[in-house]
């Protein structure tokens, strides 16, 4: 699996491509616009540059204030391994809000996992890095964050 890394970098250092994202998320935010197409046409972006980015990058507002946070996880249907996942969150402080699983099909569930990091002791790397290391988890993915 590979590693996520997240990183606070400088709007000039940013491509055109991701800027252009941004301002077209913020398009749509502020309700400027209703489609993705209208707001990719008016800051001159491609949709398809746009789905690119679009769920990796956000402006560092946006994060700072993020507090809950939705992954989802697919797990290998094996006894224990949920139980082994939410003791990874909770060893970090995180608070565990709601949790919702499938029916695992042909060996596998997906877990969807909504956590307040507010109270987390560590790093949200370092959280993706424990919940990846459990051998039966094959992939985490951040779907969400809010306040």
């Amino acid at each position: 699996m590979s590693k996520k890394q997240f990183y606070l970098v400088r709007e000039d250092m940013l491509t055109d491509a991701m800027q252009r994202t941004l301002e077209a998320k913020a398009l749509l935010s502020a309700g400027k616009v209703r489609k993705i197409n209208e707001a990719v046409h008016r800051v001159g972006l491609s949709r398809s540059a746009f789905y690119k980015y679009k769920d990796g990058i956000f402006p560092f507002h946006a994060i700072a204030k993020e507090r809950i946070m939705t992954f989802s996880i697919n797990l290998a249907d094996r006894s224990g391994t949920l139980s082994q996942l939410l003791n990874i969150v909770a060893d970090t402080g995180a608070n565990i809000l709601t949790i919702n699983q499938t029916i695992p099909l042909q060996g596998r569930a997906n877990i969807t996992l909504s956590v307040d990091t507010a109270p987390i002791e560590i790093d949200i790397n370092e959280l993706f890095e424990r919940m990846e290391a459990l051998e039966s988890v094959e992939r985490v993915e951040l779907v969400g964050s809010g306040s």
